[in-house]
């Protein structure tokens, strides 16, 4: 860690935010990748980059506000799904899945951190020190861990206790425990060959399943949990063409995964799995534009949003180019989706976090540099302002509901 950032509101709003906060805070988590630009429809590495970051973001504030930031390795590489927060918000996970090749500075080769933050300041007692003018307190980096090659998406289980790791470079999972402020390594699973990409991963509501995609072989495998003891099971499933990001609603009947596709101009997909049927099975499929990179499911399990790239990370002149990504809600009726809202975004976009009460929806655009806050009415997205980041903003997360 080479510095942290704390901004604070302005005086003068200090008391309404401190108000809201202490009843109930949320802290949205975004890690942002410094190190890789989009250039006419190319990733590139940046010349001699800044530091990564992490910002802490209270969905609670009106308008959302940056509480904090810290200096943390993050990579845009995998799902938008690489930071993970305790139930309790107490702890944030960080994945890097890449860094800058310490032999040629313009390429970037898989890295395996996991970086545990304690959360625990930005708690609502934070308000209540600032107003007494006490020093500002700041989350802190605890340690960090290796996962593996290509640490990408991380999840933590509903009770908070134990988190998984997807190594998009190596077809492994990693698994850790979790004690209070205490993150220990606990063994790895293969879940697939060395070029399988693991990349999304997602817990069902009791912690006895997870679900992780392998987009490079088009298949979802289904993870047995019992305490540390992570094994895959016999069931596959197929949802699309590269099943990418993938989320469970909060009581577990359905899963949402994203079909991110080969990136060549098709209309890509979402699947819906029903989780209830024995054994679980794709039901549903609805087709969202080209390359859904983020999905997310509200707090409640009514809706889905959306991140779908559209072709704005392509280059201009490709036939497939538009200047605007999409973000899309879907509302869910038991196995159904319905395209709802749709709201015209930055370039190479990638996660989405909602608040709690589910009227506040976040979007990472990388080209952009900013998390667009959209206001969702239940019939419509309206932008209503924006949060700029240091670095692509690359993978956000709240705590699970």
């Amino acid at each position: 860690m080479r510095g942290v950032v704390v901004r604070l509101a302005a005086p003068a709003a200090v008391l309404l935010v401190a108000t809201a906060a202490a009843a109930n805070a949320q802290i949205a988590v975004s890690a942002n990748d410094a190190k890789v630009k989009l250039v006419n429809g190319k990733v590139e590495v940046a010349k001699s980059p800044p530091a990564d970051t992490v910002a802490f973001i209270d969905l609670r504030a009106n308008p959302p506000k940056v509480l904090a930031e810290l200096e943390v390795p993050a990579s845009v590489v995998g799902p938008p799904m690489s930071v993970a927060v305790s139930p309790k918000e107490d702890l944030a996970l960080v994945t890097a899945a890449t860094r800058i090749d310490p032999e040629d500075a313009t390429k970037t080769i898989p890295d395996d951190k996991l970086t545990v933050i304690d959360l625990k300041p930005l708690k609502p007692g934070f308000f209540k020190r600032l107003l007494s003018n006490e020093p500002p307190p700041a989350p802190k980096v605890l340690t960090t861990l290796k996962a593996g090659k290509g640490a990408a998406t991380v999840s933590i289980n509903k009770a908070g206790t134990l988190a998984l790791v997807a190594n998009r470079a190596e077809g492994t999972i990693s698994v850790f425990t979790i004690a209070g402020a205490d993150v220990v390594p606990a063994g790895k699973v293969t879940v697939g060959g060395e070029k399988s990409g693991p990349s999304g991963i997602a817990f069902t509501p009791d912690g006895k399943t997870a679900l992780v995609t392998l987009d490079a072989d088009n298949k979802i495998l289904v993870l047995s949990v019992d305490g540390t003891r992570v094994e895959p099971t016999s069931r596959v499933i197929f949802a699309g063409l590269r099943p990418y990001g993938i989320d469970v609603t909060p009581k577990g009947e359905v899963a949402v995964v994203a079909n991110i596709g080969m990136g060549g101009g098709d209309t890509d997909t979402i699947s819906v799995i029903d989780l209830k049927a024995e054994p679980a099975r794709v039901v549903n499929t609805y087709t969202v534009g080209q390359t859904p990179e983020g999905i997310k499911i509200s707090p409640d399990g009514k809706y889905v949003a959306v991140i779908a790239n559209n072709g704005s990370n392509l280059t201009p002149e490709s036939p497939f180019f538009n200047r605007n990504g999409l973000l899309q809600v879907w509302t869910r009726n038991a196995n159904q989706l319905a395209k709802t809202a749709e709201l015209p975004i930055g370039r190479w976009c990638q996660g989405i976090a909602w608040s709690s009460n589910g009227r506040t929806v976040l979007a990472q655009c990388m080209v952009e540099e900013e998390i667009v806050v959209a206001r969702f009415t239940g019939r419509a997205l309206e932008k209503v302002g924006s949060i700029k980041t240091k670095g692509g903003p690359a993978g956000i997360r709240t705590a699970e509901p």
